[in-house]
């Protein structure tokens, strides 16, 4: 696993074969940064990463600057893994949450400017992601979710698009500032 570009660029971790995610390629982490970066400038916002597996995603956003990135994952070995690639960076702008997305995202209040979620594919209750994290958007804010070809969240009033890099998918989701939506309301 590398990081794609920003500041730690280059970095390789090896990610140990025994784990059971997999980190988005990088083919699709780099292109998908690249949809981002034309939504958002990254730099000095908060982020979220969920499922964060191997934390490449949650490295790409800290490597692009992003101010504090928040990282939820309930696999122990996942997350240890994850902390000590960031102990090896000197990362403090860093919160690694081991637990269970679900419930992170029911009892959090705070609002983030970017949020990526890559959750297992066969996870039985995917579908419902968006409709459980879009409450976590802050205004202006990016959502993007990586999920298998067989779903279509394009009846969502947040989503703007879909990207497809292999097999691998992206939806991404976008809340508007509170202005414009009260405009497209009247």
């Amino acid at each position: 696993m590398r990081v794609i570009t920003g500041k730690y660029k280059g970095r390789h971790f090896d990610v140990p074969r025994t784990f059971k995610a997999r980190p988005t390629t990088d083919f699709a982490k780099e292109n998908i940064f690249n949809v981002v970066m034309g939504y958002m400038d990254i730099e000095d916002v908060t982020a979220l990463d969920l499922f964060s597996g191997t934390g490449s995603i949650t490295l790409e956003m800290l490597s692009r600057g992003c101010s504090h990135v928040t990282s939820v994952e309930a696999d122990r070995d996942h997350a240890r893994f994850i902390s000590q690639c960031l102990a090896k960076l000197n990362v403090e702008n860093h919160t690694l949450i081991r637990g269970d997305v679900f419930r992170f995202v029911k009892s959090c209040k705070k609002k983030f400017d970017f949020i990526f979620a890559d959750p297992p594919y066969a996870l039985p209750t995917l579908a419902e992601i968006p409709d459980k994290v879009l409450p976590l958007l802050a205004d202006g804010g990016l959502f993007v979710f990586e999920h298998g070809k067989q779903y279509d969240f394009s009846a969502n009033p947040l989503f703007r698009e879909h990207r497809a890099y292999g097999s691998v998918n992206f939806s991404i989701f976008k809340r508007e500032g509170l202005e414009q939506e009260q405009e497209e309301e009247n």
